[in-house]
């Protein structure tokens, strides 16, 4: 007996992720990098992700907690995963015994990293995120607390960008905080400048701003193909595409309700079902908001509600459409940028929420 196809699934292409990679790159005069591959590589698959993309040899891998690290770790991901936001204590002695590397967000952390120690670790400075790190105004005290901790190696410096694709004035003012305070930290410690990380630029940032003192990128959203700022996306290729199939084809006589609450056709309409909706992902926010899929290669409009499990849309317009056929729900030809302005929300929810009922396929070209 075969084994039946999926009715929804997520094709990754990681030629495409390995080119957005090289792009941030070069955009950023060949800095070093953290690949980001926090929340399941954004939906696209921790595991399968970081091992594609183990070849580009980043410094890091951007995790969000010890359990993504772990999971690298037990793969075999030879890549030091950075841990990406304050720890909490239970898994403080795991990051430290395995070489991970933390941001100290607090004094708490630091002494306690001291105690578990040796770890290499970053110092995280708030710059105007307000989601730990650093003030300015506390800086100098966490320094001469650095100073006394023997089991803490002090090996890079980080902060975030909050508004980089919303206020360039206030990120532009941010950076030159950032950079003021790197600079005397680095007259004060003198580190190693040569394995020494400094970081600021996500993929907004480092696509619109220029640092004097970083000299590594942490781009996230544009390696998956998605432009955080509109004008350089025809720089970057989608590396997901979403795809469902037809499931039925009917024919519905206008003032004909469809879905649930009933939406009336406004003329004698071709229906087909897909195999998709709310629980695979697909937000539900997208009923009654002009979405589109693509089958045939045209433009089909969604009608009525999403629901759990499927979807309705329009297909009077193409010459044919059977059960079975695939259907695009977003990639190259529709951007999930544009699905996710539509479900008045972000790439980065849309991306992330696709569920594990969706089957990954993989591909290296």
């Amino acid at each position: 007996m075969t084994e039946s196809p999926p009715r929804a699934w997520a094709e990754i292409n990681f030629e495409a992720m390995r080119q957005n990679l090289r792009f941030a790159k070069q955009h950023a005069g060949g800095k070093e990098v953290m690949v980001v591959i926090k929340a399941g590589a954004y939906g696209h698959g921790l595991v399968e992700t970081a091992q594609a993309m183990e070849s580009e040899k980043p410094k890091f891998f951007g995790v969000a907690n010890a359990g993504e690290a772990r999971r690298l770790f037990k793969a075999g991901v030879e890549t030091t995963p950075y841990i990406l936001g304050a720890t909490l204590p239970a898994e403080r002695e795991e990051i430290a015994a395995r070489g991970w590397t933390p941001c100290l967000c607090s004094l708490e952390e630091m002494e306690h990293f001291n105690r578990l120690g040796p770890v290499k670790a970053h110092l995280a400075l708030d710059t105007g995120m307000g989601r730990g790190g650093f003030l300015p105004h506390q800086v100098a005290e966490a320094l001469e607390k650095l100073k006394r901790c023997e089991g803490i190696e002090l090996t890079g410096i980080g902060s975030h960008l909050p508004v980089a694709d919303e206020d360039p004035d206030f990120t532009r003012e941010q950076f030159e905080i950032f950079d003021e305070l790197v600079e005397g930290i680095l007259e004060e410690l003198k580190p190693e400048q040569e394995t020494f990380s400094i970081h600021l630029s996500n993929s907004a940032g480092l696509l619109d701003y220029e640092s004097r003192t970083t000299n590594l990128i942490r781009p996230g959203l544009m390696l998956y193909g998605v432009s955080p700022l509109s004008e350089h996306q025809e720089n970057l290729k989608p590396t997901m595409t979403l795809k469902t199939r037809v499931s039925l084809v009917q024919e519905l006589p206008k003032g004909h309700g469809v879905s649930y609450g009933r939406t009336l056709l406004q003329r004698d309409t071709r229906a087909a079902v897909l195999g998709i909706g709310y629980g695979d992902g697909y937000p539900r926010a997208l009923s009654d908001k002009g979405t589109e899929v693509m089958i045939a290669g045209k433009r089909c409009p969604l009608l009525g509600r999403v629901t759990m499990d499927q979807i309705i849309v329009d297909v009077t317009d193409l010459d044919q459409c059977e059960s079975g056929e695939e259907a695009i729900l977003f990639g190259q030809e529709i951007l999930v940028s544009e699905i996710a302005k539509k479900a008045g929300t972000i790439p980065w929810e849309i991306l992330t929420q696709i569920t594990t009922r969706v089957e990954r396929r993989y591909s290296q070209g």
